[in-house]
């Protein structure tokens, strides 16, 4: 015979069998790296992105502060219109000349990569749970919707998570005989709320309560346990005032009455709504990216005067979120 013999037919086919199984694995192989890569790559790019959005909120709540670092002797809520363009954010500072201070920006305010929003409201227009009596909270719950053995409950358990003894009210829940006995056990706190976030953890209080539904506002929006206990005539909002007693007559005449500037006095002393010059305001700030909310964070802080001047200390802080 004269040359290469040829192999086999089978050798032929096992050989590019052998190759197409090889080609597929280095296909698979490869489209897996290309994919971890892209996933690598995404993760890294989000992760930027949410670097920056917080940054961006952060510069949010140092815009913010700037607002309420200026030289004003009364807040109030701004007009009807300035109300129904931002609900939530109609804040307004007087000069002590009582003419309203001109606003900084604060909505989609671009910078960098991105753009930051703020919202700054007034804590003192909110009902503190640390120092209001049983019948005023009892009134701001009637006001949200709530039957009275609903509040009942909440009250007393509320007034028994304050006090220092372990001796339950009527309706009311302490250590042993309820905290205690729940899956993540705890004990009451026997003192003052740190924050608001607490009321979660008393009795009767439910997230639903807390966070608002069906149209009602939340009791978190409602509550605070900052500043001594005065609400402020200018800012404070018709639901808590209802909550308080205040006729919707006379509230329409208090509306009526600020919408021209900051009102001097108050006739619901008794109530303990007072002419009050703000200190104390919750700063919510948004990081955004590409149109998208991507950063949030809260802040609680108070502009106080010392020997060195005027300051603006924190009080309370979610942190990035």
């Amino acid at each position: 015979m004269s040359g290469l013999e040829r192999a086999p037919s089978s050798q032929r086919g096992f050989a590019l069998v052998a190759v197409l199984l090889v080609l597929a694995f280095v296909g698979i192989i490869g489209a897996e790296f290309a994919y971890s890569m892209r996933l690598e790559a995404t993760a890294a790019r989000v992760y930027k992105e949410n670097l920056i959005a917080g940054h961006l909120a952060e510069a949010g709540l140092e815009q913010a502060i700037r607002e309420i670092a200026a030289d004003y002797g009364w807040v109030t809520l701004g007009d009807l219109k300035e109300q129904e363009e931002e609900p939530d954010c109609p804040l307004v500072f007087w000069g002590r000349d009582k003419l309203a201070l001109k606003r900084l920006p604060h909505k989609n305010v671009p910078l960098g990569a991105g753009q930051f929003s703020y919202c700054i409201t007034d804590e003192q227009a909110r009902l503190n749970v640390n120092f209001t009596t049983p019948a005023r909270f009892d009134g701001l719950l009637q006001a949200l919707g709530l039957e009275k053995s609903d509040r009942d409950v909440i009250v007393d358990s509320w007034q028994d998570w304050r006090d220092a003894n372990e001796d339950h009210r009527l309706n009311g829940a302490e250590s042993e005989d309820t905290y205690l006995k729940l899956a993540v056990p705890y004990r009451s706190k026997n003192g003052n709320l740190f924050s608001t976030g607490e009321l979660a953890q008393i009795k009767g209080i439910t997230p639903k309560l807390l966070e608002g539904a069906e149209g009602r506002p939340g009791l978190l929006s409602l509550v605070t346990v900052a500043g001594t206990g005065q609400i402020n005539i200018n800012t404070v909002g018709k639901l808590l005032a209802r909550g308080l007693k205040v006729s919707e007559a006379e509230f329409s005449a208090t509306e009526q009455g600020r919408r021209g500037g900051p009102l001097l006095s108050s006739p619901y002393g008794g109530l303990g709504i007072n002419v009050v010059r703000s200190d104390i305001f919750r700063i919510e700030a948004q990081g955004i990216i590409d149109g998208q909310v991507r950063a949030r964070l809260t802040a609680v802080v108070q502009k106080r005067t010392d020997a060195n001047g005027q300051g603006i200390v924190v009080l309370e802080w979610t942190g990035v979120r």
